[in-house]
């Protein structure tokens, strides 16, 4: 009996430990990029929708936004279309962004409304184009290229989250835009996080990676950067550490941070309960990219 007493007691204290970031955060609003092995892993998935779930529960408002990379790979391979990438951006035709469309608005946001449903939350799948979220226009690229139907967002209407999130639902959104014409424009589902965090003046941005965060040194995870700022990113740019799929995320954290929002992590979402390590424990996970 001894022994459990402990156990019961051990769980307790686990429970006040997050109690001061619980009231911290009651009412506010924290923007989720959700994708990398957490969108694969079936433990992983249960996981981060029980996280996300539990986030509702305590008072605050979880916001999801996925991208889908892998997943509409496959399907344009299904269906015999090549993929096609420049600068890391995916060349999207008007055949592509019909794929991206089906599969980002589809068959993934489905998905993850499903998981958040099943574990308990209540939740509302929406891609950019529903009550205008998202305005894009044509992405310029240093270069001139034209990669196609790949925007980058100028205007953010953000009442349809902010409705869903007051009426006690979870929104999970699909990262498309449109425009004035009802063209359908395929966004870094990144950079649609950083831009939905500022609109919603959210307390904090989490990028869920498939790393331990910044690393110094890709190959080794004990190089984590914990604390970065703009300066140092700029250096690290510069160095080529900062590079390929990191770059997206770093620029979506100093532009939720220039417009008010006040914390962004990048963090392992390869750690089970990543999420609620980040947000209830004083030990923090990741990097906190700061002003």
């Amino acid at each position: 009996m001894h022994g459990q007493m402990e156990e019961f007691i051990q769980k307790a204290s686990t429970l006040i430990e997050a109690l001061p970031y619980i009231r911290e955060f009651d009412g506010k609003t924290v923007v989720i990029k959700y994708g990398g092995a957490a969108m694969e892993n079936p433990a992983l998935r249960r996981s981060v929708s029980e996280d996300i779930t539990l986030m509702k529960f305590v008072g605050m408002n979880p916001v999801v936004v996925h991208g889908g990379g892998p997943e509409i790979n496959r399907r344009l391979k299904q269906l015999g279309v090549e993929s096609k990438f420049h600068s890391g951006l995916r060349i999207t035709c008007e055949d592509t962004i019909r794929v991206v469309e089906m599969v980002l608005a589809g068959t993934v946001n489905k998905e993850i409304v499903a998981l958040l449903n099943t574990a308990g939350g209540n939740s509302v799948g929406i891609c950019g184009k529903d009550g205008n979220l998202l305005h894009a226009r044509r992405i310029d690229l240093p270069d001139g290229a034209d990669i196609g139907y790949v925007g980058r967002i100028t205007n953010v209407k953000s009442e349809i989250v902010d409705t869903l999130c007051r009426s006690g639902f979870i929104p999970v959104v699909a990262p498309l835009a449109t425009d004035r014409e009802g063209n359908t424009w395929n966004i870094n589902a990144d950079s649609a996080a950083g831009e939905i965090a500022a609109a919603l003046q959210a307390e904090k941005l989490v990028f869920m990676t498939n790393t331990p965060g910044l690393l110094r040194d890709a190959a080794d995870p004990e190089s984590l950067i914990h604390r970065i700022n703009r300066e140092e990113i700029a250096r690290l740019k510069e160095s080529g550490v900062i590079a390929g799929g990191m770059i997206p995320k770093v620029d979506a954290c100093l532009l939720a941070l220039d417009q008010g929002v006040r914390k962004t992590h990048i963090i392992d979402g390869r750690v089970p309960h990543a999420l609620l390590l980040e947000i209830f424990t004083t030990k923090g996970l990741g990097t906190l990219v700061t002003r």
